[in-house]
């Protein structure tokens, strides 16, 4: 599909720019920023900020499968998280999707569906989208699969989680909860905790798994970490076998321990914007307050992003420029990006236009393509005759 990126120049917004709000104009052009005249679009009342980057979103689950029972060709589902991601400012996403022992959605073989269904829907996406293996620890006779998985589709990014800790004490405490998670996998809870004592007897296999694994993985050069460490001990633990990205520690001495090694620490944007952990966790904004978080992520909802960075704007807690660091040049900087991130000369036309009054985002541009536009930005380039034509596919 031929697609026709913009050549224009923005004019009268508040632009992030060198780490400052400025009152500029900025020049899009060949999918790039640039300089120059040319054709202009008024956006006075606006905000140009750099596209956000996310590093972990589970959305995309929802629009495959709205509910447990009723699920939607993956086709679709991609579809409707390209247009998600990009409604909300969103220009770079990874889809965190399971490679578990727990099978169905979150097994290994529904995995490389999705992957090579991904590799299909790329050619037609508006977002750069990806794809993070969310990989059980125990999962070791799987090791052959999930690096020939990685090598094919070109994944740049998996992270570890273990969770059979967290079956055996709901098993204990909170059987309920089992039912409810045995429900969502279509088995029964005696099956759900076979599974369990299953993968738990892997256990003194797994150590030299996950070695194995990041030594493949360094050669691969692909970027990995570690899911929801309790402590500063397991942290440890992953970062010295390569695991440098300290995914939603769930307490602090974990992301303290990160920290202090160098990782990089991400947490959940809809933590910051709810005030707290929907899971009784350690809160984002007290590590943010700390100096040891580095990156926010849509987790599970992708308008939490931008909110999240305004939230920490409005309360003080960081100056706008260095909140809206935390969803694009921090996570473009953790994972190498070195294209996109910021918005200066020769760098990606990823952009997230925001009505400054309102706070709403009314319009996206990655790689130099409009991937969303309402509102009165809409009106605004549809208004300009001569930038028109140019900005279409």
């Amino acid at each position: 599909m031929s697609r026709i990126a913009l050549s224009l120049r923005l004019t009268g917004a508040t632009v992030l720019r060198d780490g400052e709000m400025q009152k500029r104009s900025l020049v899009v052009e060949r999918g790039r920023i640039s300089k120059g005249p040319l054709p202009s679009v008024d956006l006075a009342g606006y905000l140009l900020m750099p596209g956000i980057i996310d590093m972990h979103g589970d959305a995309f689950e929802r629009h495959i499968a709205p509910r447990a029972s009723a699920s939607f060709p993956i086709e679709t589902g991609l579809r409707a998280t390209d247009r998600d991601a990009a409604a909300h400012g969103v220009t770079t996403a990874w889809l965190a999707q399971s490679w578990s022992w727990e099978g169905g959605h979150r097994g290994p073989d529904y995995a490389e569906t999705l992957l090579t269904k991904m590799d299909h829907y790329k050619p037609l996406a508006q977002t750069d989208l990806r794809i993070q293996i969310r990989c059980e620890t125990h999962t070791v006779d799987t090791a052959a699969q999930l690096l020939a998985a990685v090598e094919r589709h070109n994944i740049d990014y998996v992270v570890f989680n273990n969770h059979l800790d967290e079956a055996l004490q709901l098993a204990r405490l909170r059987p309920e909860e089992i039912t409810l998670w045995a429900q969502k996998a279509g088995r029964t809870p005696e099956q759900h905790m076979r599974l369990v004592h299953d993968a738990q007897k892997q256990t003194p296999r797994v150590p030299r798994y996950l070695c194995n694994l990041a030594e493949r993985f360094d050669q691969m050069g692909v970027r990995y970490g570690s899911h929801d460490d309790p402590d500063g001990d397991t942290r440890e633990r992953f970062s010295m076998i390569g695991a440098r990205i300290c995914e939603f520690p769930t307490a602090r001495p974990a992301a303290a321990l990160a920290k202090a090694v160098g990782d990089h620490v991400l947490m959940g944007a809809p933590n910051v914007v709810r005030g707290g952990s929907q899971s009784g966790n350690v809160a984002a904004v007290e590590l943010i307050e700390a100096g040891i978080c580095d990156a926010l992520v849509s987790d599970y909802y992708y308008p939490a992003l931008a909110q999240a960075a305004f939230r920490l704007a409005d309360e003080g807690i960081l100056s706008l420029p260095r909140a809206w660091d935390m969803i694009s040049t921090n996570p473009a900087r953790i994972m190498g990006l070195a294209d996109r991130g910021a918005l200066d000369f020769g760098k990606r036309a990823d952009l997230t236009i925001i009505n400054a009054e309102t706070r709403a985002i009314e319009g996206t541009i990655a790689g130099g393509r409009i991937t969303h536009l309402v509102g009165e930005a809409a009106h605004r380039f549809c208004q300009s005759s001569d930038a028109l034509p140019m900005a279409a596919e």
